[in-house]
């Protein structure tokens, strides 16, 4: 049963244990350090075990938050989410995969690590204030307080999304294709003229250390990484033979449409795009290689 127990609320755990970390590696070690305390109580002595198991899973990713905040201010370059495919949990509604949004991660990281928690159990998952005010130990009033605060800080900064998810494709497949021809002038019509690009590479791979900003640097910058001397230079970056060839392809990744860069089957980068007024307002390089292992591998027959 205990076994059992856990396992029903294992989806929940390591859904809030990611959405509070931004990382799904640290997320497993959250539910899994969770388990280890569920093994060491008598279930049969607690009330509600989803409940408890929240409680657990949610205070221990406050601290462990707390903890990777330093290594990330001491990060190479821009520190993004590390990216899954899909959405880390099974059958979740679309609500609560718009809440894994790679541009909503980035926007929760400039809260503090209680004003997260409190944003992600509220608006993600639906808890009451005051079965967050148990979850933290904390009065009901402070939990008040700590959500407005939160959602008004993520209103104020989160991207505004005015495309559906097919639109969206439709506008990624377009910018592929633009890039992959080298067309500048192409790819500059679908940027938006004040267009970001943040890319995270965590001095191990090539990838911009500060933000570009602005449609013709960042179109210039694109075309140069798609071109064969800059897919040489990135392939170098990684140790890899400059010669070997790279796949590109659009798959569904923190709940919505990316490109997906693959070296032998191994995903390399991914390039996520922030749509707003039909143009491209943000783009979010990922290519540190820590972060592609939860992006899978395709093996020579394109099988996941």
């Amino acid at each position: 049963m205990t076994i059992e127990v856990f396992t029903t609320h294992r989806s929940l755990l390591a859904g809030v244990a990611y959405r509070i970390l931004g990382s799904a590696a640290d997320a497993e070690d959250v539910v899994q350090e969770a388990w280890l305390r569920w093994a060491e109580v008598d279930a049969a002595s607690v009330a509600n075990p989803k409940a408890y198991l929240v409680r657990v899973t949610t205070n221990l990713a406050v601290d462990r938050l707390r903890r990777v905040r330093a290594r990330r201010e001491a990060y190479v370059g821009p520190w993004l989410p590390e990216p899954v495919v899909g959405a880390p949990d099974s059958g979740e509604s679309a609500e609560l995969a718009d809440s894994v949004e790679l541009a909503l991660l980035v926007v929760l990281e400039t809260l503090s690590p209680l004003e997260r928690a409190v944003f992600v159990l509220r608006e993600a998952f639906g808890f009451s204030h005051g079965e967050i005010a148990e979850i933290l130990g904390r009065g009901e009033p402070a939990v008040r307080q700590l959500a407005r605060r939160a959602r008004d800080h993520v209103r104020e900064r989160r991207p505004r999304f005015d495309v559906d998810r097919r639109e969206r494709r439709t506008i990624t497949e377009r910018f592929v294709a633009a890039c992959a021809e080298g067309d500048i002038e192409g790819l500059t019509a679908l940027l938006a003229a004040d267009v970001r690009m943040v890319g995270d590479g965590g001095g191990k791979v090539r990838a911009p250390l500060r933000e570009l900003a602005g449609a013709a640097p960042v179109a210039r910058f694109l075309v140069a990484i798609a071109s064969a001397e800059g897919r040489r230079r990135f392939l170098a970056s990684m140790g890899a033979s400059p010669d070997r060839e790279m796949d590109m392809e659009i798959a569904q990744v923190n709940g919505g449409p990316a490109i997906v860069a693959r070296l032998d089957g191994r995903p390399v980068t991914v390039i996520s795009l922030v749509i707003a007024d039909g143009l491209v307002d943000t783009i979010y390089l990922i290519a540190n290689p820590d972060k592609m292992s939860r992006i899978g591998a395709r093996d020579s027959s394109g099988s996941a």
